[in-house]
């Protein structure tokens, strides 16, 4: 059973908890374990351009902000 909907499928196997359970454990997404969408920000949430290094784990947006204050220089 596929749909776009899931709320639609959700309604037509209420009444079913077996099939209910089977759809939610069949269709649910899969667990990112490697590449972009792997790691996100943790000040905002974004996933992409992730500044990892020094365990900043932050997106390169939120670094820009904030680099000055947490001790970084920019060297021209």
């Amino acid at each position: 059973m596929t749909a776009k909907n899931y709320t639609k499928v959700f309604k037509q196997l209420k009444a079913k908890p077996a099939k209910l359970a089977k759809f939610k454990k069949h269709n649910r997404p899969k667990k990112k374990s490697f590449g972009s969408g792997s790691k996100k920000c943790k000040r905002c949430g974004r996933y992409g351009a992730h500044v990892s290094k020094y365990c900043l784990d932050l997106c390169r947006q939120c670094f820009r902000e904030i680099a000055t204050q947490i001790g970084f220089r920019r060297y021209t």
